[in-house]
């Protein structure tokens, strides 16, 4: 009877033997990555606070223009790739393969055309004079989108294999953790990190 047990056991689908109990693994650690990321720009936004509440005026004279409407652009293309990766998770989660490929590849559109956008800025300021090593305006603005320009390229990369795995069908229900891990860590810095902040950054006046 043990041997006819284990043969019926077998025969099963891989989905029945997958009982999770909780969070995955590979969910834990993405959460936990996505905290270590907020806390680490958590710093750097501490710094930039602490420098511009030290500074006798903000920003410093001679500072090139950061447009406010440009960066609401760029926020707002970002904050939508963010929509579309949760239209991908809920076409997952119906098993609508061609709407899930759609969604992947519309995120990845728009993230793509965040950092293009962002390309431009960077080349205009800097042929405006301002850089890394121009002052503390430039270290700090230079310092905080390049980070945020790296996450959202790294979530790009992520995007796009992702998106070719798609291709070959989609995933059985205990290996969709993928989809998911993208998705949290695709909303997990748009909100708390948005382009460059232009108000605070921009604004004019002495540290109160």
């Amino acid at each position: 009877m043990a041997v006819v047990d284990t043969a019926s056991l077998e025969e099963r689908p891989a989905e029945e033997h997958h009982k999770p109990g909780g969070i995955s693994s590979s969910l834990l650690g993405m959460v936990l990555f996505i905290a270590s990321e907020v806390m680490f720009f958590g710093g750097l936004f501490g710094a930039y606070f602490t420098i511009r509440s030290a500074a006798p005026k903000w920003p410093p004279p001679d500072t090139p223009h950061l447009s406010t409407l440009y960066a609401a652009v760029l926020t707002t293309i970002l904050v939508t790739s963010s929509v579309t990766m949760q239209f991908g998770v809920w076409s997952i989660r119906k098993n609508d393969q061609r709407k899930l490929m759609l969604w992947l590849a519309v995120s990845l559109l728009l993230g793509l055309c965040f950092l293009v956008g962002q390309g431009l800025e960077y080349s205009k300021l800097i042929g405006e004079g301002m850089t890394l090593s121009s002052g503390v305006f430039g270290s700090t603005f230079f310092t905080l989108t390049g980070f945020h320009g790296a996450h959202v390229a790294g979530g790009a990369c992520f995007i796009l294999i992702v998106l070719l795995r798609a291709r070959s069908g989609p995933p059985p229900r205990h290996r969709r953790d993928g989809l998911l891990l993208l998705a949290l860590r695709r909303r997990g810095l748009d909100r708390p990190v948005q382009h460059h902040l232009p108000a605070p950054m921009t604004q004019e006046g002495t540290p109160g």
